[in-house]
């Protein structure tokens, strides 16, 4: 940092990665709180010899620099405050004749970082140090683990505990979709091996190998509340949407992650335009950047995503944007892992399944991928909200459709129903536009009314000319007229 580059610092009315001290005789106190703050999360400047009043800095200087640099240089070295040993990079400056101590603190490798006891754990967030929860101090120690945690052995397990149906899925996506790649030609036992779904020494499964082939039961014994959460709203945002959700995936509809991914993604394809052809094989390929980069999404939060976390990889569906959650931060920051060859999953075998059906990429331009796809489909910038323990991915949606309408004032003319009944109409309707074909016990379940409840509406709508039933009562269902 050079002296203009600290005067401007100086100016600058909000930052993360920098923070000034007084530090007139001596070291302060809070220095430590910033230290940890800083080390824990994406680096940063600290500053002794400024007062900050307000958003007013006020330069006062140090008293005797050379020894306050060593003073504090020596103890984040030693460990004996510390955890971990600290090197930071230390700058002076001399400004209107007052001496300016600047120290970069960099990111640790080891989280968390803390001083004298485990709960002197602090994070940056804003501009401010806060001290860190119990929870996020376990996310800290996961990191440590980063690209090896759900490669460990999943004790007490073996192939029996995964879903033959799964197994044999995936193998025949892969002989169509890679059909040179070397494991078509191997047996089922081998390949499982190979791919470190199971462990050859051990024979029993990775926790990558449950998590992606696995059954709920075996997979429920090492993660509780395993789910992938996706959410249809029928609104901009919670605050004006018809109800809480027009359809949410249950977990029955999906065993794992590899049942999982198809089940987000039938739902996800309906959100963008596409067109079809013939492949050479005579495999119908869809030509969407835009589904491109909803998938490539879809398929990074999944290879990402923090399965030891409490929280879930969740995505939700609004009427005009769509919204990636996934627990779990990134092991370096966005620009850095933009723009370069630079693949470091969380999950490395969980990757490599996804890889193998040229499902992911191979090299780690996934993120520029799903950023120029997206912009290319519908000329919006996709918007990354990075957390140190998790990561929300938005997508601006530009479609035009029934949903979008019921929120810009569109109203269904139908006399003699309250208000409260008019809102469930507008949300059924909004439901069939998005899932025609539906019949009526599996229109109830996404709109979460009884069957009586929801052939009432149904009959109202048709009544008044919004909806038709079409094909045999057994074998048709409702759509729009």
């Amino acid at each position: 940092m050079t002296k203009q580059e600290l005067i401007h610092k100086l100016n600058d009315l909000e930052w993360e990665d920098f923070e000034v001290k007084t530090a007139k005789a001596e070291v302060p106190k809070s220095a430590w709180e910033t230290v940890s703050a800083f080390s824990n999360t994406a680096g940063g400047w600290l500053v002794f010899g400024v007062k900050q009043s307000k958003q007013n800095f006020i330069i006062e200087g140090v008293s005797n620099p050379e020894k306050i640099e060593q003073d504090f240089l020596a103890t984040l070295r030693s460990k004996q405050k510390f955890n971990v040993s600290i090197s930071p990079k230390c700058e002076k400056y001399v400004i209107d004749n007052k001496h300016i101590l600047a120290f970069y603190i960099p990111v640790a490798k080891d989280k968390p970082v803390y001083y004298n006891v485990q709960s002197n754990t602090y994070l940056r967030k804003g501009s401010a140090d806060q001290k860190a929860t119990q929870e996020e101090i376990d996310t800290l120690y996961r990191d440590q683990t980063f690209g090896t945690k759900t490669s460990e052995i999943a004790e007490s397990t073996s192939v029996k505990d995964l879903n033959d149906k799964s197994i044999i899925e995936y193998r025949d996506y892969m002989s169509r979709f890679n059909p040179n790649v070397s494991y078509n030609r191997m047996s089922t036992e081998n390949v499982l091996t190979k791919l470190r779904v199971i462990d050859l020494d051990t024979s029993a499964c990775t926790f990558a190998g449950v998590l992606f082939f696995g059954k709920r039961t075996a997979i429920e014994k090492f993660f509780p509340d395993f789910r992938i959460d996706l959410l249809e709203i029928p609104g901009t945002s919670y605050k004006n949407a018809l109800s809480r959700y027009s359809f949410r995936l249950q977990e029955d509809d999906y065993e794992n992650l590899w049942e999982a991914y198809f089940e987000c993604f039938k739902r996800l394809r309906k959100e963008v335009d596409v067109s079809f052809k013939l492949t050479a094989d005579g495999f119908g390929e869809e030509l969407s950047p835009g589904l491109k980069s909803v998938r490539e999404a879809l398929i990074n939060m999944l290879m990402h995503a923090d399965y030891f976390s409490p929280a879930c990889p969740r995505i939700r569906i609004f009427t005009n944007h769509i919204e990636y959650f996934n627990p779990g931060g990134f092991p370096k920051p966005l620009e850095e892992l933009k723009g370069k060859d630079l693949s470091i999953p969380r999950n490395p075998i969980l990757a490599k399944l996804f890889r193998m059906v040229r499902l992911a990429e191979n090299a780690g331009y996934g993120l520029d991928n799903i950023e120029n796809n997206w912009k290319q489909y519908n000329d919006t910038s996709v918007e990354f909200n990075i957390d140190f323990d998790s990561t929300i991915l938005k997508f601006k949606t530009k479609h035009e459709g029934v949903n979008e309408g019921v929120n810009e004032g569109v109203k269904l003319k139908i006399e003699g129903v309250n208000e409260g009944v008019l809102t469930e109409l507008l949300t059924l309707y909004s439901t069939i536009d998005k899932n025609e074909g539906k019949k009526a016990v599996e229109l109830s379940k996404m709109i979460n009314k009884s069957l009586s409840t929801t052939e009432r509406y149904l009959k109202t709508l048709k009544d008044h000319a919004y909806i038709e039933f079409k094909g045999a009562p057994k074998t048709g269902g409702y759509y729009l007229k």
